[in-house]
This record gives C-alpha cells, structure tokens and sequence, in this order.
C-alpha cells in the first residue's frame, strides 16, 4: 500500500493532480478540499489510499490525515463507493461531514449529489459511532419530540417496512425509553421488526 506522496506537483486539477517523485509521474484523485489547500506548483505531501479493483488500480489523496480517515469510513458503508466518498468530501469539507453524522443530519448527507435517503440513513446509521470516536465529538442531545418519532418512521418506511407495523414498534420504544436518539429508534425497531 502507499502511504502518502512527497514530491514536486506538475499538474493540478480540481479532481485530480500529478505529482513527480524522483522522476516518476503519479495520478492522484483528490477532492475539492484537497485541491483548495494544494499550492500552484511546489512540493507537496499527500495522505494516500490505493484502491485495487480486479481491472484498475485507482489512487487517490488527502492533503490533510483526517480527511483520508473519513474516506476510508465512508468507503466501508455498503452502497457508498471511492468516487461517491470523493464528492461527498467536495460537497463538504470533513469537519461538516463529521458534524451532519454524529449529530444524525441526514438532510445535509443526502444534500450531496447522487446521495439518496436511504444511503444516507445508512451512512449515519453504520459510522456515527465510529465518527464519535474519531473526532471526540459529544453526541448532540435533542430532545425527544414527534421529530425524532416521524425521523423514524420515515427512515423505516424507506427501508421498505409498512407505516403501521412500524408505528406499533416504535411506540413501544418510545414508552419504554422516551430519551431515545431517532438512531437508537431505527435500530431497535430494526431488531423487533
């Protein structure tokens, strides 16, 4: 695996760069944040993930260590590919996707083009722990009210569950611990469905 690129920066594009190290050329797949902290044409260091596929090898770069940790969350999502995880990261930058999954924002998630509810539920779903750890992030306390109740059941209905049997169960969560996050909503109708 290669770890990280240090040499002069010969090409830069927004969704690309080449970098000349000791005379050989890389192709490197950045995103926008990436390319908006990159100097016009001087020594760099980028963070690297190498992504090989049966047909390809793909490599693809992060000025900051952060951001790369964020792709590699992302990548292991199911449905969410390198080049999906690559314009999430150009859509925003990895403090504001941090944010919008350890507070449960699928709103600002599935803003992202190409990003659909359901992905972006699962996103959530999958690496809000992970993310909280990673970033020491507090988890954001809401109150629970209807929101969280209608979050739920929306979530749970584009799962593919019907909105009764859906009610019944999360009705039931909700008396028995009326504290719960619309996360922790999901995933224990998830187990009683």
């Amino acid at each position: 695996m290669i770890h990280h690129l240090k040499g002069k920066l010969v090409e830069k594009n927004p969704t690309n760069v080449v970098i000349d190290c000791n005379g050989v050329g890389y192709f490197v797949h950045i995103s926008l944040h990436t390319y908006s902290l990159l100097p016009a044409s001087e020594a760099v260091h980028l963070y690297t993930h190498l992504q090989v596929k049966e047909d390809s090898q793909t490599l693809f770069g992060f000025k900051e260590k952060s951001e790369r940790e964020i792709f590699r969350l992302l990548i292991s999502v199911s449905g969410v590919g390198a080049s999906t995880a690559r314009s999430m990261l150009s859509s925003l930058d990895p403090q504001q996707i941090m944010e919008a999954i350890a507070s449960g924002d699928v709103a600002t998630i599935q803003g992202i083009k190409g990003i659909g509810a359901k992905t972006a539920q699962r996103v959530i779903l999958d690496l809000k722990d992970k993310i909280m750890k990673v970033s020491g992030l507090d988890e954001v306390s809401t109150p629970q009210s209807n929101t969280s109740r209608e979050e739920a059941l929306s979530a749970l209905e584009t799962l593919g569950y019907t909105r009764k049997q859906s009610e019944k169960v999360i009705d039931k969560i909700i008396k028995n611990s009326p504290d719960s996050t619309v996360e922790s909503l999901i995933k224990l109708a998830l187990k009683n469905l």
